[in-house]
C-alpha cells in the first residue's frame, strides 16, 4: 500500500515557522490501529486523514498519541493541500468532523476557518498548575483546557513550565496568555498529557483565546501571535457563537508512505 504524504508549516509565512502538519490523503478509511501508528510515526503534533464523503470530506486528527476531537493547524494544513494539490476549486470546502461541520474558504491568499466559539469560564486554580507553571496567573479559567490569564507578553515569554506537573491535570491542556505587545493578545500552548509538551500555533486554542479577548478586549476582530519557539500568528473573529481562524501554509515536503501487505 502506498499512501500520499504532505507535510505543511501551517500559521506561517514562511517555511519553518508556524506548526509543521502531516496530511494523509485516503481514498476509504483504514484500521484505527495503522492511523496511530502513522501519526505515531510522523512524530508531529498532529497528523490529518482525510476520506471524500458527500460533497465535502471526512476529516480527522492524531497526535501520536490519540485521536483528538478539534486542530486549527492540521485542518488548515488539509484544505491548503486539497486547494493547491489535489485540485479543489470550489468556493469552499465542508469537512465533517467530531467537532461537528468545519468550513474553510479561500480569502486573499489566507484560508479562512469557522470553528465553534468556546468560552472558558473562570474556576479555582488546581495546586498542580500554579506549581506546572512556575507563576502565577491574574486569573485562571477553564473550557476544554485551563487558561493561565498574565498581565504582560513577557509573563508568557519566561514561563518554563514542569510539564511532568501539567500533565496529570483534568483538562486537555494549558493555555498560558496576556494582551499583546504587538498583537492583540499572545499565547503558549502546553498539552503534555498528548504528548505535546508545548504546541507551535493550536489554533483549537483560540477558539477559547479570542472569545475571551473579544470580550475584554471589546472587539470581534483581533489579532493573535503564539509565542513558541517557532512563533505563528492568526487572524481571529469572533461572533455568533462562531471563531473563524485566518492564517497562511507553507509547503515543505511530499512523500510516499509504504504499508507492507503484512505488519
Amino acid at each position: 500500500m502506498r499512501l500520499e504524504l504532505y507535510q505543511v508549516d501551517a500559521f506561517a509565512e514562511k517555511l519553518f515557522e508556524g506548526n509543521p502538519a502531516a496530511v494523509v490523503p485516503l481514498a476509504e478509511w483504514l484500521d484505527d490501529d495503522l492511523l496511530c501508528a502513522i501519526a505515531n510515526e510522523n512524530n508531529l503534533s498532529e497528523t490529518a486523514f482525510f476520506v471524500p464523503e458527500g460533497d465535502g470530506y471526512r476529516l480527522r486528527w492524531f497526535t501520536p498519541a490519540a485521536e483528538v476531537d478539534l486542530c486549527g493547524h492540521a485542518t488548515l494544513a488539509s484544505a491548503h493541500v486539497l486547494y493547491k494539490h489535489l485540485g479543489y476549486d470550489g468556493e469552499e470546502i465542508v469537512f465533517d468532523t467530531r467537532s461537528g461541520e468545519l468550513r474553510v474558504r479561500r480569502s486573499e491568499g489566507s484560508l479562512r476557518m469557522d470553528f465553534p466559539a468556546s468560552l472558558p469560564e473562570a474556576v479555582d486554580a488546581p495546586d498542580e498548575l500554579l506549581s506546572g507553571l512556575g507563576a502565577v496567573p491574574a486569573e485562571v479559567l477553564a473550557a476544554a483546557d485551563y487558561v493561565a490569564v498574565f498581565e504582560r507578553e513577557s509573563d508568557i515569554r519566561e514561563l518554563v513550565p514542569d510539564f511532568s506537573r501539567l500533565a496529570g491535570l483534568d483538562r486537555r491542556g494549558v493555555l498560558a496568555t496576556a494582551p499583546g505587545n504587538e498583537a492583540d493578545f499572545v499565547s503558549r500552548c502546553f498539552f503534555p498529557a498528548l504528548a505535546v509538551n508545548e504546541d507551535p500555533v493550536t489554533g483549537s486554542a483560540h477558539c477559547e483565546l479570542a472569545p475571551y479577548w473579544a470580550a475584554r478586549l471589546g472587539k470581534q476582530c483581533l489579532s493573535a501571535r503564539q509565542l513558541s519557539r517557532r512563533g505563528g500568528c492568526l487572524g481571529c473573529e469572533v461572533g455568533h457563537g462562531r471563531v473563524v481562524l485566518s492564517g497562511r501554509a507553507v509547503d515543505y515536503l511530499k512523500g510516499e508512505i509504504l504499508i507492507p501487505d503484512r505488519l
